[in-house]
């Protein structure tokens, strides 16, 4: 079965770079009306030279009034995919307040944020609609040195699964994937190393990492009727990592 987005007004956040910037391409190349929000003006730019059929919006979503500004000139919305995060990472003991501040801001400030928005647009036009958060596997599994990530990623879990009970009614599904480590730009970047990667290659029951295209698959089939009976979910892209 083919997915066809045809119509669907979809924003995605984070969408300069990585996971964001792909699945916008992917989501426009499936007939989807995409509007694509970032900090990052230059890199919004260059994504709109490679897909001139989406809509751009530079934005600090930490900044809950300016993003409600921004999101007013979005307009209506059918699909969203909450894809914006922030990882600052080291031990417990060496946590600044900003450092808390900053995390929590985008990766579920923001996401509240943003679906309050969506799924009171959504409701007003009597309409249904597809919400997907990336999460992250640390919401289910404790990491080293990822106490304050851990602790923000675990908040969307719940957040997703608050909201899927609230808003199932109006037709309103609402899911998250929770990707292991993958192997963006920057995941290459941080994982490169043997000594680095190989032992938490060792907890992975198919021993690699995760691409691109398999978290955002898993994000298209979320939002697509495809999963039509699929809401409050996590779902773990992660190789088998919380199996062990």
């Amino acid at each position: 079965m083919e997915i066809n987005f045809m119509g669907k007004r979809t924003l995605v956040t984070g969408a300069s770079q990585g996971i964001g910037r792909d699945l916008v391409k992917k989501l426009a190349a499936c007939g989807a009306k995409v509007v694509a929000i970032a900090r990052n003006k230059e890199a919004l730019e260059s994504l709109q030279k490679e897909v001139p059929s989406i809509e751009i919006f530079a934005a600090d979503l930490s900044d809950w009034k300016k993003t409600e500004e921004v999101l007013k000139r979005v307009g209506d919305l059918d699909l969203v995919v909450n894809n914006a995060g922030l990882a600052i990472l080291g031990p417990l003991t060496e946590v600044k307040e900003e450092d808390f501040d900053r995390v929590f801001a985008i990766n579920i400030k923001s996401v509240i944020n943003i679906t309050k928005y969506a799924i009171k647009n959504m409701i007003d036009r009597q309409v249904p609609g597809s919400i997907v958060n990336v999460s992250s596997q640390a919401s289910l599994a404790g990491l080293n040195d990822h106490s304050v990530y851990c602790a923000s990623k675990g908040a969307v879990d719940a957040f997703t699964r608050a909201t899927a009970l609230e808003y199932g009614p109006k037709g309103i599904r609402i899911n998250c994937v929770n990707p292991t480590v993958i192997m963006t730009d920057m995941g290459r970047l941080g994982w490169s190393k043997p000594e680095v990667a190989n032992p938490f290659l060792e907890r992975i029951p198919l021993r690699r990492f995760g691409e691109v295209d398999e978290v955002i698959n898993s994000i298209i089939f979320l939002l697509s009727d495809m999963s039509s009976m699929t809401t409050g979910t996590c779902l773990p892209v992660d190789g088998g990592f919380l199996a062990v």
